[in-house]
């Protein structure tokens, strides 16, 4: 579980930097926030999924 996490906050911080300098105060709330984004996306997606295989 935390590898996956660990990947999520990877991914989080590289799509985050796009935005928002490294250095800014709140750049890990912002990056928390696009890691939720990205959690919620990923859960998403596997819900979807699921009910097409059903289907």
């Amino acid at each position: 579980m935390s590898v996956i996490l660990r990947i999520l906050f990877l991914l989080a911080g590289a799509i985050t930097a796009l935005f928002v300098a490294r250095d800014a105060l709140n750049f890990g709330i912002i990056q928390t926030f696009v890691a939720v984004l990205l959690v919620t996306a990923v859960l998403g997606v596997g819900s979807l999924w699921s009910l097409r295989r059903k289907t």
